[in-house]
């Protein structure tokens, strides 16, 4: 994933505070953390496809992940996680995450690709993308 990107590349955007609890004992926020963040920006687009967090029903699950850590982050930090979809298949899509810092929009912290499968858990079994991230892949 680019490093070179900017938060103006993601028409998605949701802000997250570090907490004390995320540093490890070098100082920083533990590369582990990251996932959390990216989860936490994520879990704003099952609001806002209006898609059910109670594994019922047809939503979202991970099929991957992937973190390229560019910077190190302190404690405390706003940041800010743009994200956007990259690529549409049958089943599946990808979300690019990029964290930035809220005082430092030129370059990211990390960036991320999570695949994603829509998914019927009654069938337990993939479903075609839903139209609302076919939607927001064109943003």
């Amino acid at each position: 994933m680019d490093k070179n990107r900017k938060l103006t590349d993601y028409p998605l955007h949701v802000e997250i505070q570090t907490r004390w609890r995320d540093l490890d004992a070098f100082g920083h926020v533990n590369n582990a953390v990251f996932v959390t963040y990216i989860e936490n920006a994520r879990g704003t687009l099952f609001e806002r496809w209006n898609l059910p967090f109670d594994g019922t029903g047809q939503s979202l699950i991970v099929a991957a992940i992937t973190i390229d850590y560019h910077q190190q982050l302190k404690h405390p930090t706003n940041i800010i996680a743009g994200q956007k979809i990259t690529r549409i298949g049958n089943s599946s899509f990808d979300i690019e995450t990029a964290l930035f810092n809220k005082n430092n929009q030129e370059h990211p912290i990390a960036t991320s690709k999570v695949v994603v499968v829509c998914f019927d858990f009654e069938k337990q079994k993939s479903v075609p993308v839903f139209k609302q991230v076919i939607e927001d892949s064109k943003l």
